[in-house]
């Protein structure tokens, strides 16, 4: 599955709820939710847009179409800042944000697939994904969180999974600078990708590489995690950073430098072993470099999509395109 951005809707006042609410069914019902799983979407935005006005006074709704193999689900994310915000408290049934009309956070999690929290003094992410009722597959624990600079409609930053049995291969391509030139040259890569992403590391990088001559070139990482051997190869070109992070450890994955699509001196993939019920964490340079998600105790434990908006929030340098993509690494994915 390739990328598409995260859309912001920003959460200030009461007037912006009911933009939310339908900017959230409509993308739904566009990808083939019906009335009642659409309704379950409009109900869930207007509750966590109504809950960020009560708790935080601002913040940000994050929407995104989560593909499938049959159809899509739709991912909504409310991110703020606010300091206080008590999660158990809002939990409880009967505790409405908004006086007595909303269902409240446990009607929340009531009309959602997956529901995840994490809260401290820094702020709150609340992560809701709905599915149609008829899409039985399991959530893919994955996040991804995607932003152009300036909101630009192109971004220079492109990704791409794809999904094998126990395998997973994942790219990343920073086309330097940002807008659409950047896309372009982002793209071309992405294409060859996508034809065989399960080739050795070394020929895909040489096939995007002649892929991308001519275009402005970008920054590249490849990783691919086989949960049958429970290893993970990596090969990075350029300030794509990576990391694979264990509950007690977080290691860098290394890259070389230089430019795919321009120059670079020989490339070595890198391989880690025994890295089931580990994060792999992907961004561009967009994002700083200098977190620890041992700072936010618990912050490993929660679910990948809770990571990516919380390193976004905290980290995004404001100059560039980031991209965030965090990815559960388990051999159970079918």
């Amino acid at each position: 599955m390739g990328g598409s951005m995260t859309q912001v809707l920003p959460i200030e006042d009461s007037s912006q709820i009911g933009h939310a609410r339908r900017t959230a069914q409509q993308l739904a019902e566009k990808h083939g939710f019906d009335i009642t799983d659409a309704g379950r979407v409009a109900l869930v935005t207007t509750e966590l847009a109504s809950n960020i006005l009560k708790h935080a006074t601002h913040g940000e709704l994050h929407l995104r179409v989560l593909p499938r193999a049959s159809g899509a689900g739709i991912e909504i994310i409310a991110v703020d800042r606010a300091q206080g915000f008590d999660v158990h408290a809002c939990l409880t049934d009967g505790f409405s944000t908004g006086g007595t009309q909303g269902i409240g956070l446990g009607g929340v999690s009531r009309q959602t697939e997956v529901f995840d929290v994490y809260a401290d003094a820094r702020g709150a992410v609340l992560l809701t994904r709905l599915y149609p009722r008829s899409d039985r597959a399991p959530d893919r624990r994955i996040g991804i969180s995607q932003h152009a600079l300036h909101h630009d409609p192109a971004c220079g930053d492109v990704w791409h999974l794809a999904f094998d049995g126990p395998r997973i291969s994942a790219l990343m391509i920073d086309g330097l600078g940002h807008g659409e030139e950047a896309e372009r040259a982002a793209r071309a890569g992405e294409r060859v990708f996508a034809l065989s992403p399960f080739t050795s590391p070394l020929l895909l990088l040489e096939d995007i590489h002649h892929a991308m001559i001519g275009t402005r070139g970008g920054a590249l990482a490849i990783a691919q995690f086989d949960g049958n051997s429970n290893a993970l190869r990596f090969v990075g070109i350029g300030n794509i950073g990576g990391s694979l992070i264990a509950p007690d450890k977080s290691r860098g994955l290394a890259s070389h430098p230089g430019i795919v699509g321009g120059q670079y001196r020989k490339a070595q993939p890198f391989d880690y072993a025994q890295v089931n019920g580990q994060l792999l964490i992907l961004y561009s340079d967009g994002l700083q470099s200098r977190w620890n998600l041992q700072d936010y105790p618990g912050l490993v434990h929660r679910h990948p999509a809770v990571i990516a908006a919380i390193l976004h929030r905290d980290f995004c340098r404001g100059r560039d395109d980031v991209t965030v993509l965090v990815i559960a690494l388990e051999a159970t994915h079918g």
